[in-house]
């Protein structure tokens, strides 16, 4: 997505800010993104507290990173959706519901990778 300067950088300073203004904007006006958010912020506490392997960190990190790629994109297809109709069509409901379907998705996946990650962790405290 990025181009090529005239001083050889892939990615601009300008597209580095558009993209962390379109992450706060979603922060901001996005309640299910808050809810990641702090899910997130509470899954690296016990991350740090559980003191978890290297690869556990990384299924972590990836899970996290994940969620919050698809929660952008599904509020960018639901903002582009209203965008065009702000009339019930069946299709922009269809769109709606399959990208918060996507997203639904990979939540059970997040909470599963959590139950196996943290679960032994937390009957060992037992």
């Amino acid at each position: 997505m990025g181009s090529h300067d005239k001083k050889g950088c892939f990615i601009s300073l300008s597209s580095f800010s558009f993209a962390m203004a379109g992450i706060l904007t979603a922060i901001q006006k996005e309640r299910n993104m808050r809810f990641h958010l702090i899910s997130s912020l509470i899954v690296l506490g016990l991350s740090f507290y559980f003191s978890i392997s290297k690869m556990e960190w990384l299924l972590i990190l990836f899970t996290i990173g994940g969620m919050f790629a698809l929660e952008l994109m599904n509020t960018a297809i639901e903002r582009v959706v209203d965008l065009v109709t702000a009339e019930y069509h069946p299709l922009a409901k269809q769109a709606k519901d399959i990208a918060a379907g996507a997203v639904f998705v990979y939540a059970v996946l997040a909470v599963i990778v959590g139950i196996i990650i943290y679960l032994p962790y937390i009957l060992k405290q037992f």
